[in-house]
């Protein structure tokens, strides 16, 4: 028979299909698997109403098999078939889809009921990204003619009669000989033999087509132990033998399509460590079945542990995506926003607009209207996990809690009112780990404040000397031990009505009119003293002041302006070389009712040269409650020992 050419501009769209479309060759399996599966599903529903198909459903099968020698690879369905038409409209009209067309000529009840993947006609002619020779040999069911279709990509295709004894197609690859590397070795050479071994095709069928909904089956070899002999002795040793297998390569029934109940946590757990390489069990997984405008089943996870990439640049966020059964994307960053990056699990649906390769989607309104509802569930699951497993939770913050208060936070904090309910902190009314809806309920009354203070640790806040007052009040305090802490409470500015403030900030707490009398009484009665300092000190000072929030201290570190001094320790430890310009206006504030300070007085009215000694002590002292370096270490030494003589 004459050869005849491809319709719709052939050569230079095939050219464009096996060059351009797809990323990877690999794919060209899936794309045949997941035509043999829509011409099986055509044939089921058909056999719904006619019983002269003979088939049922456990009956449907998709055969590979390889021929080394001759370097062919099969795959084979007992599906619906097509006639010399068929193969003329389907396999010579390249962009022409049959399930397509199938699909648009069933009812509008029936729709629902079939599965079609394949819906832009080019997934056949990915084989000749890895073949020289494709021949398609099948027959049409109600047909007792066979028909053969042959071409070798380039300049068309043939059509002639066959022979075959069943319904269904016979899709025989030649595969392509080996390239050679690139000339400069930057490049080597394409390996089509590894699609002529059968581990591969087990490979490939579990990565991209272990859902479709029948089984894919091919001899695969195995080895098992022989059996011992009855007349072995004591120094028999065992022997092995390989097997031929006609085993199913693929799990069919995916765990996310069974009902919820039915899904049990060891189900999960299995899964998820099969499917998601991590050892430990996941903290909670989640089921989501949704129907309305977008249909789409998800089983998403939780994890115990952070992967040891987190936190670094490599790390891609994603969900496994699948259409039908069918791997699309290994990881869509878009149906996860940033602050869930962590979530492990798969999405399958059929409502999303794919690119012509399936490699890629479109950002269309269907898959906002799922990541968003994919955002409410694992919002809803981490809430659920706070409010009644903490223990759970707590394993859960200590993974990704620094995530999440990044989050809180980043983009100008979008995601605060998301994210802000699931915060912990320290506190120093709580033994535990606090939330802000927690510490709201205790507040008293008379609380104007949620306050909070900086230090290494919880026991270390509550001994700052400006936490003294604020604590004698019975108020509690946020301690925030963490370098990222000071900027998520800024970035929030309040929660639940209440403002955040920092327990060294002037207003802190509110003075009564005698209270402030009294403070501007002793910082008039200590201008002499005040002045003496700020001249001693110079410009490691932004100001000396008498403290409004000292009770039995002596001393504390404070600082004005938007940069705190926990801030100034952050970018000193991130970035040294940018810390001068970042750093706090230090304010060393003095309680003039301590021993201290009356000592200093006295000493500026009669030794000059021991008050400045003391000024810097009390400055040294200051850093050091603060946590900051001193300046000079070993002249503070020097200076304290020098007391003591």
């Amino acid at each position: 028979m004459a050869k005849k050419q491809f319709k719709a501009e052939s050569k230079r769209l095939l050219d464009l299909m096996v060059n351009s479309i797809y990323t990877h060759k690999e794919i060209f399996l899936r794309e045949l698997i997941s035509n043999a599966s829509d011409a099986l599903d055509k044939l089921a529903y058909i056999a719904l109403t006619d019983d002269s198909v003979g088939l049922s459903r456990s009956d449907f099968a998709i055969e590979l098999s390889v021929d080394k020698e001759a370097r062919t690879l099969t795959i084979s369905d007992n599906g619906v078939g097509m006639t010399q038409e068929d193969l003329e409209k389907n396999l010579g009209t390249i962009a022409h889809s049959g399930s397509l067309e199938f699909k648009k000529n069933l009812d509008e009840g029936a729709k629902g009921d079939v599965d079609i993947i394949g819906q832009f006609g080019v997934g056949f002619y990915s084989a000749f990204m890895v073949a020289d020779l494709v021949t398609v040999t099948s027959r049409a069911y109600g047909s007792d003619e066979a028909w053969r279709w042959e071409s070798d990509g380039a300049d068309g295709y043939t059509i002639t009669p066959a022979e075959k004894e069943r319904p269904g197609t016979d899709i025989v690859l030649h595969i392509k000989p080996n390239e050679a590397p690139a000339e400069d070795g930057a490049e080597p050479g394409e390996n089509y033999d590894r699609f002529l071994e059968t581990w591969e095709l087990q490979s490939l069928v579990k990565k991209y087509s272990d859902y479709v909904r029948f089984p894919i089956r091919m001899d695969v070899q195995r080895s098992r132990m022989k059996e011992r002999p009855a007349d072995a002795g004591d120094d028999y040793q065992p022997e092995w033998e390989s097997y031929t297998e006609h085993a199913t390569l693929n799990s069919m029934i995916p765990l996310w399509q069974r009902p919820k109940a039915e899904i049990t946590d060891e189900a999960a757990t299995e899964f998820y460590r099969s499917k998601f390489a991590d050892y430990a069990a996941p903290l909670s997984h989640i089921v989501v079945s949704a129907e309305g405008l977008v249909q789409f089943k998800a089983l998403l996870f939780i994890p115990a542990q952070a992967p040891y990439d987190y936190y670094s640049r490599d790390f891609e966020k994603g969900l496994q995506l699948y259409s039908s059964g069918v791997l699309i994307m290994e990881r869509c960053a878009d149906l996860l926003p940033d602050c869930f990056r962590f979530v492990r699990g798969v999405v399958d649906t059929q409502d999303l607009s794919l690119n012509i390769s399936r490699e890629l989607l479109q950002h269309t309104r269907e898959l906002r209207t799922i990541a968003q509802s994919l955002e409410r569930r694992i919002k809803g699951e981490l809430k659920r996990l706070l409010e009644n497993d903490r223990e759970k939770y707590d394993k859960f913050w200590t993974a990704f809690g620094r995530s999440i208060k990044y989050e809180t936070v980043s983009d100008y904090g979008v995601h605060k009112d998301l994210l802000s309910d699931l915060l912990l902190f320290p506190s120093t009314g709580s033994d535990t780990l606090t939330t802000l809806d927690a510490y709201v309920e205790r507040m008293p009354e008379n609380q104007k404040f949620i306050y909070y203070a900086s230090g290494e640790s919880t026991a270390q806040v509550a001994a700052l000397p400006q936490c003294e007052r604020i604590s004698a009040r019975g108020y509690e305090i946020l301690c925030l031990t963490s370098d990222e802490d000071e900027f998520v409470l800024q970035g929030l500015h309040e929660y639940g009505g209440k403002e955040f403030r920092s327990v060294d900030a002037d207003d802190a707490l509110e003075e009564t009119d005698e209270e402030k009398a009294a403070r501007d009484a002793a910082a008039q009665d200590a201008k002499e003293v005040i002045d003496f300092v700020k001249e001693t000190l110079g410009d490691r000072v932004h100001d000396v002041r008498v403290s409004n929030k000292l009770v039995s201290h002596p001393v504390f570190m404070s600082a004005d302006g938007p940069v705190s001094l926990e801030m100034e320790k952050y970018f000193r430890s991130v970035q040294p070389d940018a810390a001068n310009s970042m750093r706090a206006q230090r304010v060393l504030e003095l309680n003039p009712v301590s021993p201290a300070f009356e000592a200093l007085r006295r000493a500026v009215s009669s030794d000059k040269d021991r008050a400045a000694k003391y000024a810097e002590i009390l400055y040294s002292q200051a850093l050091l409650i603060a946590g900051l370096p001193l300046d000079d270490a070993s002249r503070y030494t020097d200076l304290v020992c020098g007391l003591l003589s």
